[in-house]
């Protein structure tokens, strides 16, 4: 019998949360369940996707970053099924196919100062390569990373993570030292020890949206290059327009060594990742016809995912998705600072494009500082997991909490938002905040939900 995977998926229609309960990793579908996201989707299109039922939902999450030119995009689609069709002679491994120098003349070309693209499948992989490189260039052993740094979870990647909770059970990782995000003078410290080859940062942190303070990554590359060690700016989910500009770090007017960029380059469709480097760096890696493949990946340069990256380029250019990310940006700041000055537990409001970070606080009245503290006491940061819920279960719109044991939500959609986009998440957030620190608000909701499931199971 042929494979049919149509067939397949309809006689298995519903079996997800259990198979991957099974086989997969059983706490998954436990957390969903226990949230009340156990939901299950049917299709997506754009900033929308919608569950078996037929209900709409509003995606503020766009993947964690990958479907920053929304969902099943026409073009990126098409395209793929272009070169599918082609048959290809695709992963050789002994010649120099046209799709991947292509993709590397348009990275190269909207990224100043960069002169060669290593290709790889993950953002994890771009670190790693990154890492490899700054090492091998410089000789030194250390590379510098930030106090809240995410930059994935293969074994170089989590010696320059910056969360505790990544990293137990895993050690001993790679030599490293932790500095404080945006602090001059412990990097210069370090730096004076003569053993650094770099200093990792994102120029707006995943964990926590957290921005690079004024002036940190200028005088930091100054401070780097004095020391002949290298900056290398960690742009996997910051880079590719997130920010309202092709990358983040274009708004410090910086140059930096090596880049790493993935997840929206995929164009939400086949995975890849890139590692850009200035000149100097390729040539010490690469030195010599005996280290030709000192460093590669069976998949590298593959023609879907050098196609969809190249699609995934054009979309931005052709359908102005930096400016609008930068549009929609200020709409959805300015609507968020609004609400802020009515609600007394968003404490700060910040972000750059679409990416944005509202953070909560202990509110003034009794009622809500004993609310806040009670919900700490249990788990720290339980606040904004309890305002992501009802957007959720109540509104439709998936958003998530910027990280673990963090009182921040994170707003990271895709790129193709709209103003009406906006103004639904925005009446929406204001309905869900509206007597938060109350005693009757988000923590009976909250709780309401978590018994609800639990009562649903059984």
């Amino acid at each position: 019998m042929p494979f049919d995977i149509a067939g397949l998926l309809a006689a298995r229609a519903g079996e997800g949360y259990a198979l991957q309960g099974k086989y997969v990793n059983a706490q998954v579908p436990r957390m969903l369940h226990a949230i009340g996201f156990d939901k299950v989707f049917e299709r997506a299109e754009g900033a929308y996707y919608w569950d078996a039922d037929g209900n709409r939902y509003l995606d503020m999450l766009a993947g964690f970053g990958v479907h920053a030119v929304g969902r099943n995009h026409p073009v990126v689609r098409q395209a793929l099924h272009t070169v599918l069709d082609a048959g290809l002679a695709d992963m050789l491994q002994f010649d120099a196919p046209l799709l991947m120098g292509l993709l590397a003349e348009q990275l190269v070309a909207r990224s100043p100062g960069m002169e060669r693209v290593y290709f790889c499948n993950s953002g994890g992989e771009a670190v790693e390569a990154a890492l490899k490189f700054a090492r091998c260039a410089t000789g030194r052993p250390r590379v510098l990373y930030c106090d809240h740094a995410y930059h994935g979870l293969t074994a170089g990647a989590l010696s320059v993570n910056g969360a505790d909770e990544f990293r137990k059970g895993f050690g001993p990782l790679l030599p490293d030292t932790r500095i404080r995000f945006g602090n001059i003078d412990d990097l210069e410290r370090e730096l004076r020890k003569g053993d650094v080859a770099a200093l990792l940062v994102e120029p707006i942190q995943g964990k926590g949206v957290n921005i690079a303070p004024d002036g940190f990554l200028r005088d930091a590359q100054t401070l780097l290059r004095a020391h002949d060690a290298l900056l290398i700016v960690d742009e996997v989910q910051s880079g590719l327009g997130r920010t309202g500009r092709f990358y983040a770090h274009d708004y410090d007017g910086v140059q930096p060594d090596i880049v790493t960029v993935a997840k929206a380059l995929s164009g939400g469709f086949v995975p890849v990742g890139a590692t850009l480097m200035r000149p100097g760096v390729f040539e010490k890696v690469y030195s010599g016809l005996d280290r030709v493949f000192v460093h590669a990946s069976t998949f590298m340069g593959n023609a879907l995912a050098m196609t969809a990256g190249l699609a995934t380029l054009s979309v931005l250019d052709d359908e102005q998705l930096i400016a609008n990310a930068h549009a929609r940006g200020d709409e959805l700041m300015n609507g968020l600072r609004a609400i802020a000055k009515t609600q007394p537990t968003i404490v700060d409001v910040r972000g750059r494009g679409l990416m944005i970070g509202i953070e909560f606080g202990k509110p003034p009245s009794l009622s809500g500082k004993a609310m806040w503290s009670t919900l700490n006491a249990a788990r720290p940061g339980l606040f904004a997991q309890m305002v992501v819920v009802p957007l959720f279960t109540r509104h439709r719109i998936l958003t998530q909490v910027a990280g673990d044991y963090m009182p921040v939500i994170k707003l990271i959609p895709p790129l193709c938002l709209t103003s009406d986009d906006v103004r639904e998440f925005l009446g929406a957030f204001a309905e869900v905040m509206a007597g938060a620190e109350k005693p009757s608000g988000l923590a009976l909701g909250f709780g309401r939900t978590l018994v609800k499931q639990a009562l649903d199971r059984r």
